[in-house]
């Protein structure tokens, strides 16, 4: 397996950054994963990083190298991620309970397969042309998927969710796939903050043209500068599949000579270990978070 891959966030003009990206590989399989804690609830970064945590330690147990059935473990690793913040607000007796959308795909196999909750999108390119997106579980998309059957009144805040992890309720998890990948083929995921930036046909274009390593950093500014001093934070995670060798050799990864049992990983290797999501400890779930919160305030401190 061989991919290249770029990520970048950048806080915009909100107070902090509540977004969480990452990504986690073995020999025959790959995980990409983003979270946007959201807003109007405690502690969204806590509910985005936990929730990537959750499902990054579930791949590490699993993927040997290959996941045995990557739409469940995708769709069951969500479930968990919501599971562990709803546990997380109860043993805190929080009033409210941290919540966060999630965007994820798995490479394998020469297939993709993708889960969203939320409106953090997934988008695949393939010559140019946007071949795949998930649609946001939102009240204007859903609005505007029903259009054509009943009227649409007033329309809606397009930040208004029906469904996230965290909610009291049983999320709405939307799952796709396998869906067959050609070398070239390019998957981005991202943040609210840039699909409500840029219209789809720019994301596609730009995402397509450029190397990775331009490309995100590019499309990120463009995102800000279109939404002015009151940008969301926005964040990108973009994978090339089977990149040709003379391409982006600062962000290529190739998994041929990794060992069966090796596994590894961008995202905040805290939680990672042998025990299951559901079986980490006060210990665990405090130090995580500790490093979370010093992290957000080394951050706050160098840019004052």
């Amino acid at each position: 397996m061989r991919f290249v891959v770029y990520q970048v966030s950048r806080k915009g003009g909100r107070e902090k950054n509540e977004d969480r990206m990452g990504y986690c590989y073995t020999r025959e399989s790959g995980l990409f994963a983003l979270a946007d804690g959201m807003g109007g609830h405690p502690e969204g970064e806590v509910a985005s990083q936990l929730a990537l945590q959750t499902m990054a330690a579930r791949f590490q147990r699993e993927a040997k190298p290959a996941l045995a059935d990557p739409m469940r473990f995708l769709q069951e690793a969500t479930m968990a991620g919501h599971h562990q913040l709803l546990r997380y607000a109860t043993e805190r007796a929080l009033i409210d309970t941290p919540r966060t959308t999630l965007v994820a795909c798995v490479l394998q196999g020469n297939a993709a397969y993708w889960v969203h909750c939320g409106d953090s999108r997934l988008y695949l390119a393939r010559g140019g042309k946007l071949i795949a997106r998930t649609r946001d579980h939102s009240y204007i998309e859903l609005q505007q998927t029903m259009s054509q059957v009943v009227p649409i009144g007033e329309r809606m805040n397009r930040n208004v969710l029906f469904t996230c992890l965290g909610s009291p309720g049983k999320p709405v998890v939307d799952a796709a796939g396998p869906l067959r990948m050609q070398p070239g083929d390019r998957v981005l995921l991202c943040s609210d903050g840039l699909w409500g930036a840029l219209p789809d046909v720019q994301i596609c274009e730009q995402m397509s043209r450029q190397p990775l390593s331009d490309a995100v950093p590019e499309l990120v500014e463009q995102a800000l500068r279109s939404a002015g001093p009151k940008s969301d934070n926005v964040t990108v995670l973009c994978v090339e599949w089977e990149a040709a060798e003379d391409g982006d050799t600062q962000s290529g990864v190739s998994t041929q000579d990794l060992g069966e049992q090796v596994f590894a990983s961008t995202i905040q290797a805290s939680m990672l270990g042998d025990a299951a999501p559901d079986e980490l400890d006060d210990a665990e779930i405090e130090r995580s978070i500790r490093e979370i919160n010093e992290a957000i305030q080394r951050s706050s401190q160098r840019k004052t």
